[in-house]
Formats: structure tokens, C-alpha cells, sequence
């Protein structure tokens, strides 16, 4: 009796352990969302983040994990530790932004550039946070 329990435990373990490693380095991977056929809730950098500024909550009931197609300025341009080019669009206030983080294969827009960037709003930190997005369009 002792052996089946010890065997069914060991095969639980073992299951739990391939589920963890398949999703962690395999699904993840693979299982992006892509914006580039969704439609993109408009709006300027500027007006975005006014709004988080203003009423955070209904912001987040507008925005948050939606396709969302920011106008603004490029202000910075970096790559990430991961090697994903950041891009930063220039809003009213000098200490909130709009922070995009763009999908691998993205042309790297020039600082000073005025851009069209569609992307998933992940919420409100002291900038706005879009990820997976793509440069739809150089002004």
C-alpha cells in the first residue's frame, strides 16, 4: 500500500514539474498577444496620462488590458536588459510618461520623433505602461 501512494506521489510530482517547465519556457514564449489586427483605443500621450493623473480607477476600467494606440513625441529610446527597445512619449508632466516597450522586429524610433505606437496597457506606476506594442506610425 505504501509503494502505490509512494509511486502516485512521485507521478504527481513529476507531472507538476513538466506543466511548470513547459509553461514557464515554452507557452509563454510562444502565447503572445499581437495587437497589430486588433483596433487600438486612440488617444494622445498626453491625454492618456492626464487621465490615469485625474481618476485612476476609471482609467484603468478604460484602459487596462486593451489595445491602445498612443500619439506623442519620443522623449528616450533604450534597449531593456532583455534586448527589447524601450520608447518613452512626452506628456504635460516631466515625471509621468508613457513607457512602451516594443515587440522584437520594431524599426527604433529617433528621439525627437513624433510616433503612433499601439500597444497593451498594463496600468499606471509614475508612467503609463504599454507592452508588446509596435511603431504604427513615423509623423
Amino acid at each position: 500500500m505504501k509503494k502505490k501512494i509512494l509511486t502516485a506521489i512521485t507521478l504527481v510530482i513529476i507531472a507538476s514539474a513538466v506543466g511548470t517547465w513547459y509553461y514557464v519556457f515554452v507557452y509563454s514564449n510562444t502565447h503572445h498577444r499581437d495587437v497589430t489586427n486588433e483596433e487600438g483605443i486612440a488617444v494622445t500621450a498626453k491625454d492618456l496620462v492626464k487621465e490615469f493623473q485625474t481618476n485612476e480607477t476609471a482609467a484603468n476600467n478604460k484602459y487596462l488590458n486593451k489595445a491602445v494606440e498612443v500619439i506623442g513625441e519620443v522623449s528616450e529610446t533604450k534597449t531593456d536588459q532583455a534586448g527589447n527597445i524601450t520608447i518613452v512619449l512626452k506628456s504635460d508632466d516631466a515625471f509621468s510618461n508613457v513607457f512602451c516597450t516594443l515587440k522584437s522586429g520594431n524599426p527604433q524610433p529617433k528621439q525627437g520623433a513624433k510616433v503612433a505606437v499601439k500597444g497593451i496597457c498594463n496600468g499606471f506606476l509614475s508612467d503609463v505602461v504599454l507592452n508588446e506594442a509596435i511603431v504604427k506610425n513615423n509623423f
